[in-house]
């Protein structure tokens, strides 16, 4: 029987996990991983080198995990991390008595001291850690991991940024270490509390049994796999140029640009609050579109950080709020880089089966990478201590080559991550395109509506906004508003649809429902196939053409003109010829004319002549008018027709005079002026009549025979019906702009 905990139990445990982080948030913050302690060792009057080696203690002792991830698997992840986290807590106290040490023995041995307490807390985390990975792979289900990673950094973030305030407060308020001692007392106290929440968490069970098959220590397949080297180099590159700068930037802002220690530690508020602003997003966006772009957009982002910081004033009244600014900007770097690469892991790059070795792997390399990084970074500091001046715009001080370095290296990881497959995801264009397309703000804020939405109606008028906003951001919740349980939000999604671009997973949603049995949605599904324009959409709609209905057949018919499907144009004049229900009829001819059929002419002058409908001899009118060119002037012309028939029809008859004057016999152009004259004094039946007398006298060698055909059936009905079918004169009319004398 399986020992893992079902997804109901871990969706339970989340917020117990988020609680515990958060907790300690407080913890990191006040101990050996903010600037807080950097800070800390810098009043100990330690060198770059020494707080580059005491630093490099926390990632180096990662290495145990290769060595004690089968004890902990067996132990049981959560029993582990409870117990060495616990003691960790313990071990960090031990910085309290620091002071007494430095009082009683002098520096040199306050540093040996500090160096054995940061050991012991290495020690005792990396097996913590060791147990972490696994375990969090195991209690968050990976279709909320971005998510739950986003909402668990928002809550860390604000607990990080009060956190922080606080910090600043007590250091600008107190001297020497006393404020140190206190921030410390109260980060252990919170890394109790954040054991203490863990506890709640499910998961984590001992695995005493590993002689099953796929179940053993196999570190041969990890070694072998090429996405998880691929994974492992890109995140170490970063890892050893992106350490350092975390460790030291503090005293960059401190010895370079001008800031006191508690302004320094409040420069965390704004990464915290870049991190705050950017969480959700990057998480929704990993879950929906892929970890890989997300994680590639935050290294673009993260590269960019160390020109900002080369470029920035210093010791001037704008340098804090520009660091302020840098801090936001690296805050929305860091998250997208922290979701993205972490979802990557657990999601893409380690196989659940294989978690144990895969994560001992992955912690033991960022632990050596992250060692050296440390170890690199104080030294170089160190050796370049006496730079100094100014090359052309740029800053020369010693942290100039972390920084050059800060550029380069994120890039090489680019690359390297680039090369990642992802089954699930978009590329980094199509990922950008996503956001640029359509109205992303009104798509965001109907989308959040949307969910919020708690009847009907409001559904209804949110999905109609999604449609609106033509956004592909918004194309999960229209595919979820496709498969709601209520018919007029069913409906509304189709007609939203309609209003996109064509989306894959939109046009098969829509080919799903054109084929179903609902026949009310499976109407409208053809018009709307029709509407966006995606031709996958077309064998689809040609095999609905054999529909049992109707109305299928019919708005199927039109779907398959306004696509422009060349192809079935002989079946649908074929249905023509033999239809004898009119609304068939008239989708038929209409996608004809979509089609410009030219062979359809006859057929449709037939049923032009036939048809009692007025609305409807006006559409196989503009079919006819499609198959000569330039719809526009047809529609143009009807729309001025029905202002004034008279000045209208006038109007493009004088234009005609013009164009064939000194061109055609002498007779015609006085016969044109007779006949624009009549129509302008509203004579319509005697100007109508006059306009047959006219197309009998016009030459046609230069129309092509369908433009020829359509005038000979136009001459027909104005001399005998004049007026009373002004379908057929504006049909003449459009003939005679578009083709005659082109």
């Amino acid at each position: 029987m399986s020992t893992e905990p079902t997804t109901v139990e871990k969706l339970r445990g989340l917020r117990w996990s988020i609680i515990s982080n958060a907790m300690n948030t407080v913890f990191v913050q006040f101990t050996f991983f903010g600037s807080v302690f950097v800070l800390f060792l810098d009043a100990l009057g330690l060198s770059k080198t020494q707080m580059g080696f005491l630093l490099s203690l926390l990632p180096f002792f990662g290495l145990v995990a290769l060595f004690v991830a089968p004890a902990v698997e067996r132990f049981g992840y959560k029993r582990t991390y409870l117990t060495f986290f616990g003691v960790r807590n313990v071990a960090a106290a031990g910085l309290l008595l620091t002071p007494w040490v430095l009082s009683h023995y002098g520096s040199q041995a306050a540093l040996l001291y500090v160096a054995v307490i940061v050991a012991l807390f290495a020690m005792l985390r990396a097996v913590g850690v060791t147990a972490s990975f696994p375990w969090v792979q195991e209690y968050v289900p990976n279709n909320v991991r971005g998510k739950y990673t986003a909402t668990n950094n928002i809550f860390t973030t604000l607990t990080g940024f009060v956190a922080v305030t606080v910090a600043g407060f007590v250091l600008a308020r107190t001297q020497g270490l006393t404020g140190f001692m206190i921030l410390i007392g109260a980060g252990v106290v919170f890394g109790l509390i954040s054991v203490a929440f863990a506890a709640l968490i499910p998961g984590g069970a001992p695995r005493a049994d590993q002689s099953r098959e796929g179940t053993g220590r196999d570190l041969g397949t990890a070694i072998r796999d090429r996405d998880f080297l691929a994974y492992l180099a890109g995140v170490g590159l970063l890892t050893l140029v992106t350490v350092p700068l975390g460790s030291f930037l503090p005293l960059f802002m401190q010895e370079q640009v001008g800031l006191d220690a508690s302004k320094v530690v409040w420069l965390q508020t704004g990464t915290l609050l870049g991190s705050l602003l950017s969480s959700y997003l990057w998480g929704w966006a990993a879950d929906r579109y892929g970890s890989i772009p997300v994680t590639l957009y935050g290294l673009s982002l993260r590269a960019l950080l160390p020109i900002c910081w080369m470029l920035m004033p210093r010791h001037s009244d704008w340098s804090l709020h520009v660091a302020l600014g840098i801090a936001l900007l690296q805050g929305i770097a860091d998250m997208g880089w922290g979701i993205g690469s972490g979802r990557l892991l657990y999601v893409r790059i380690v196989p659940p089966d294989k978690r144990t070795d895969y994560m001992a792997l992955y912690y033991a390399w960022i632990g050596i990478v992250g060692g050296v990084s440390q170890l690199m970074g104080g030294r170089i500091l160190d050796y370049t201590q006496g730079l100094s001046g100014q090359f052309f715009f740029l800053p020369v001080d010693p942290f100039l080559p972390l920084f050059l370095a800060g550029v380069v290296l994120p890039m090489v990881s680019f690359l390297l991550l680039r090369s990642v497959h992802e089954e699930a995801g978009v590329g980094m264009g199509e990922f950008a395109g996503i956001f640029l397309r359509g109205n992303p703000f009104l798509a965001m804020s109907s989308m959040i509506r949307y969910h919020l939405a708690k009847d009907e109606h409001a559904t209804v008028l949110m999905t109609e906004r999604l449609g609106q906003a033509k956004s592909p951001l918004t194309v999960e919740e229209l595919l979820e508003a496709l498969a709601d349980p209520r018919f007029n939000v069913r409906f509304e999604a189709i007609i939203s649809i309609a209003r996109m671009v064509p989306d894959p997973r939109l046009t098969a949603a829509l080919i799903q429902i054109l084929e179903g049995t609902e026949l009310a949605l499976t109407v409208v599904a053809a018009w709307a196939l029709g509407r966006i324009g995606d031709p996958a959409a077309i064998p689809a709609l040609r095999r609905a053409l054999d529909s049992d209905y109707r109305s299928v057949r019919a708005h199927s018919a039109r779907a398959l003109g306004a696509l422009g499907d060349r192809e079935i144009a002989p079946l649908l004049l074929e249905r023509l010829l033999h239809e004898e229900d009119k609304g068939l009829q008239m989708a038929y001819a209409s996608a004809l004319g979509n089609l410009q059929a030219v062979e359809a002419t006859g057929p449709l002058l037939q049923l032009l002549d036939t048809m009692a409908n007025e609305g409807a001899r006006l559409e196989l009118a503009l079919s006819l008018g499609r198959i000569v060119g330039e719809e526009h002037n047809f529609i143009q012309l009807v729309r001025q027709v029905r202002g004034d028939a008279g000045t209208a029809m006038a109007q493009a008859v004088a234009s005609l005079k013009r164009r064939v004057e000194k061109r055609v016999n002498a007779g015609l152009p006085a016969a044109l002026d007779a006949c624009a004259d009549l129509l302008a004094r509203n004579n319509l039946a005697a100007g109508t009549r006059q306009l047959a007398q006219i197309l009998e006298r016009l030459p046609t060698d230069s129309l092509h025979p369908w433009s020829v055909a359509i005038l000979a059936e136009c001459r027909v009905h104005l001399a005998q019906d004049g007026a009373d079918r002004m379908e057929y004169a504006i049909l003449a009319l459009h003939v005679l702009q578009v083709d005659w004398l082109q």
